[in-house]
């Protein structure tokens, strides 16, 4: 097979170059045939000075082929780069050298090959597998050159209190290593099928034609033979050395990771960024250990290296973020105190001052009555108390901490205990589903899993990662089973009373504090990433914005408010619920929970108060004198009709109804109040303001915050440079406020799109402003249609469909190319459809007449028992889903369910 042959590949780049070997392997003068794919003389017979070297290394059992996507962009006019891809000797099309070669041996090998090619820097190293190991390798003995350094799935260090991947093992053992390494193809076949997808046939042929018959795979065989399992192992010390020499690293590092691989885990890449805590870091879901196989990490590459290499061969960062565009609408706030108040201040004066023998935290039992509370200074103690014992048991500032403990008198300890420390929580609710919170926990790699009985076990079947500890003392038997060290009742019991041991008092603000996961409605889960200084932003914003102060009392329906009721100086109570399943709040629990605190504000979901008001028929008389007693109610999560609102209204007749519009990146944006959402639907109405209507009015910015929009473009995109407030331009939503995320937590690349607009956070949320200066917010940038000559959002259209009395909930979809879709929308009917499938001639009528209104042509209606929502709130549509299924349906295909 030749160059010809290779998909992706310009023959032009493959050369072989003959190099004086250096290695102790090697008899003195030995010359040796290496194969490379090399740009550089396309580059200069193009005119084209490129910017500086990709220097890249493959694993086993692959080889320069791996990288020709980054050949084909350092190729572009747009961004030219030199990249030498090699073959290892043994391995792809250079020479079999007939000698074993070690990890030492390798990296002096690559280094006769750039002294002989000359190479000059700036060089930033790629590698891949073992490669990775052997460019670090020979970056490390290069620093002169180096510039920056590119890892995709690799390892440097095995943990020797860890065992080596199942798929290794099975490899090293004796009986299995030459006939499956050498002998036959089973490890590359193997190691081609953990692509995803599934690698398409020339390219399989590509990636096995170098190592066609036993011969030409004894470097495969070696490479295995070469991992050094234990600290007896002749490459241990070669490979400990790099390790070790990783921490002095100081150049750019981009850390590109698929998590679904067998061999290079999420905890080497936890080990990586311990070596290397200035890397920026991508995984990307979904992608497995042929990760430049699996997306497109040329894309991730090149606009990295724009930001941190170049001619210059300098080491740049990134400018800071400076505000551009204009203003946003922006509310009035005080100037920011000199003085930062950590997120336990409030807590603490309580503790010591007259309140504190008052109730701080109310746990509700399953038959509605209050069960364990503890006063304020009891709260105080009992978190100093864990604090100290965590302490002790290794929890320290950055380790990071995931919390999955039922909402309640313990987890609020166990949160503020490692907040004092330092330590980074990490939540991810169960509201996830298995799959979700596994992909979630998994990608934050926790040193410590703090969890009840169910998540330990959960944690023992998926293999979560973090040291184990139980909330309550567990029988031996049960503590093996689970693999738990301790207990949070032990740890408490060890730091009462320590003078010895004493939680840090001063934090840094800007230092990381939690790891929040969105609710996974629009894709994977990301985690978010908040410090100190972000977290009292929020805690500020929402006591500003909505007045909770010391001695307010919170019944939170949804698990987070309940977190932050120490912090904003309220009591706190979650209702008896499923607090991962918000639909299961009943009007009675609401009620019982509002009574044991004399409740003043409640915080519930929209998916929450349908069940509250679908169950209030319940309610004794108790239950609604207590609910009548509530001043403020805040529901949050997902746009919420008038009506229900107006049916809450009347079950909590002396309370405030807000709905604050925001997102797990930033809580609250907005804020409105039921009778100006009404006024703002009359106003829209009647068509007396400029931009009103079409979307969900959300209000005003709250405290602190400015709020724009970028633009839309012909094609949906919203890539604009101007951040504008001008009535009636849709664009997607933009905001600032000190209580915006720090970061998507490893994920780089998302986290350079949502910044992209520099002072700005970008929601993916599309919207546009009226003349009076509110929010409509319209749908999600990822589901707008592209129709022709039109570019269609969905929440207007299907707030008109929804005001038909045969309809109870719709979402409008694309169907089609980009450019020329067509409207679908998707109807849960009344009464509910038995089966999904096109909706009857006289509801699909009604339909299309009702959108046209709203300026939207329906091509068709289909209709479903239930539409697809998110776990968390139980309301938000998941619209991309709804398109690939009407897609398939509307193909003929087979109907299901969405």
């Amino acid at each position: 097979m030749v160059a010809t042959q290779w998909p992706g590949v310009d023959p032009e780049w493959s050369r072989t170059v003959d190099v004086t070997s250096t290695s102790a392997v090697d008899p003195p003068g030995t010359v040796r045939q290496w194969h490379i794919l090399d740009n550089g003389a396309q580059l200069a017979s193009r005119g084209l000075v490129p910017a500086g070297t990709l220097l890249c290394v493959h694993g086993n059992p692959t080889w320069s082929y791996l990288w020709r996507t980054l050949l084909a962009a350092g190729s572009s006019p747009a961004h030219p780069w030199r990249v030498v891809a090699v073959d290892q000797l043994d391995m792809g099309y250079s020479e079999r050298s007939g000698t074993f070669r070690r990890l030492a041996d390798r990296i002096n090998d690559l280094a006769d090959l750039t002294d002989e090619l000359g190479l000059d820097g700036p060089v930033v190293t790629v590698g891949h597998d073992w490669g990775g190991l052997i460019s670090l390798g020979w970056a490390l003995a290069h620093p002169q050159l180096v510039t920056g350094v590119v890892l995709t799935n690799t390892a440097v260090h095995q943990p020797s209190d860890a065992a080596i991947p199942s798929a290794l093992r099975l490899a090293l053992h004796p009986a299995v290593r030459r006939w499956g390494t050498t002998t036959s193809d089973a490890f590359l076949r193997v190691t081609h099928s953990l692509a995803q997808p599934r690698l398409s046939a020339d390219v399989r042929e590509a990636y096995m034609a170098p190592y066609r018959g036993a011969g030409r795979r004894t470097g495969v065989g070696n490479f295995v033979a070469d991992i050094p399992a234990d600290a007896s192992h002749p490459s241990f010390l070669a490979r400990e050395s790099v390790a070790e020499g990783l921490r002095g690293l100081k150049v750019p590092t981009l850390m590109l990771w698929g998590p679904k691989d067998p061999i290079f885990s999420d905890r080497y890449l936890k080990d990586l960024i311990n070596r290397v805590p200035h890397a920026d870091v991508h995984r990307f879901e979904g992608a497995g250990h042929l990760l430049a196989e699996d997306c497109d990490i040329a894309t991730a590459v090149f606009q990295w290296l724009a930001e941190h290499g170049g001619a210059s061969g300098g080491v740049s960062t990134a400018p800071e973020a400076t505000t551009t565009g204009g203003d946003g609408q922006t509310s009035t706030a005080e100037p920011e105190s000199a003085g930062f108040r950590p997120i336990w201040d409030a807590l603490g004066e309580l503790a010591t001052g007259p309140s504190k023998d008052g109730t701080a935290v109310v746990e509700m039992a399953a038959d509605g009555k209050a069960g364990r509370s503890l006063s304020w200074q009891e709260l105080n103690r009992n978190i100093l108390d864990l604090a100290a014992g965590l302490k002790e048991a290794g929890v320290g500032s950055g380790s990071r901490v995931s919390l999955m403990v039922t909402p309640g008198v313990d987890l609020t300890v166990a949160l503020y205990a490692c907040l004092r420390l330092g330590a980074v929580v990490v939540v991810a609710d169960a509201g996830l589903g298995t799959k979700g919170l596994s992909r979630a926990v998994k990608g934050a790699t926790a040193d410590f899993l703090i969890g009840i009985d169910k998540a330990l076990m959960a944690a023992s079947v998926f293999g979560w990662p973090g040291r184990r500890i139980s909330v309550r003392d567990l029988a031996a038997g049960r503590r093996r089973m689970l693999g738990v060290e301790t207990s949070l009742t032990t740890l408490a019991r060890r730091g009462a009373g320590s003078d010895s041991v004493r939680p840090m008092e001063a934090v840094d603000p800007s230092a990381p504090a939690a790891v929040l996961f969105t609710s996974g409605s629009t894709g994977p889960a990301k985690g978010v990433l908040y410090t100190h200084r972000q977290l009292v932003g929020m805690r500020d914003t929402l006591a500003e914005t909505f007045g909770i102060r010391s001695g307010a009392r919170l019944v939170a329906g949804f698990a987070p408010f309940a977190l932050l009721g120490p912090a904003l100086g309220a009591v706190s109570v979650t209702p008896a619920m499923d607090v991962t399943a918000p639909r299961t709040l009943t009007a009675r629990a609401l009620a019982d929970a509002v009574a044991a605190i004399d409740a003043s504000v409640v915080f519930a979901s929209p998916a929450a108060l349908r069940n509250v008001l679908a169950t209030h028929n319940e309610l004794p008389a108790d239950g609604h004198t207590a609910l009548a007693g509530v001043q403020l109610l805040l529901s949050a999560g997902a746009p919420i009709p008038e009506p229900l609102l107006a049916d809450v209204q009347r079950l909590l007749p002396r309370a405030s109804l807000r709905t604050p519009y925001g997102m797990t990146e930033a809580l609250p944006v907005t804020d409105i109040s039921l009778e100006e959402i009404q006024a703002a639907d009359a106003e829209a109405a009647a068509g007396t303001v400029n931009g009103a209507g079409n979307g969900v009015c959300v209000g005003k910015p709250v405290h602190g915050a400015s709020v724009a929009v970028a633009a839309l473009a012909a094609d949906g995109s919203a890539h604009g440079s101007q951040a504008v407030v001008e009535p009636g331009v849709t664009g997607e939503i933009l905001v600032r406020a000190p209580h915006v995320k720090e970061a998507y937590d490893r994920l780089w690349l998302t986290q350079r799109e949502s910044v992209s607009l520099p002072g700005w956070h970008r929601t993916g949320d599309v919207g546009h402003f009226d003349a009076a200066g509110r929010l409509w917010v319209e749908g999600r940038l990822a589901h707008v249609v592209t129709s022709p000559g039109a570019v269609v959002t969905p929440v207007g259209a299907e707030q008109a469909i929804e005001r038909l009395d045969c309809i109870r909930l719709a979402a409008v979809a694309g169907v089609g190319p980009a450019g020329t879709q067509a409207v679908v929308a998707v109807v849960e009917t009344v009464p509910p459809a038995r089966k999904a499938g096109p909706a009857g001639p006289q509801v699909a009528g009604r339909v299309r007449r009702a959108a046209l209104d709203a300026g939207v042509k329906v091509s068709a209606v289909l209709a479903v028992p239930a539409l697809p929502t998110d776990i968390r709130h139980n309301a938000k549509i998941d619209r991309t889903r709804l398109s690939s299924w009407a897609s398939r349906v509307l193909a003929g295909g087979r109907v299901g369910q969405p």
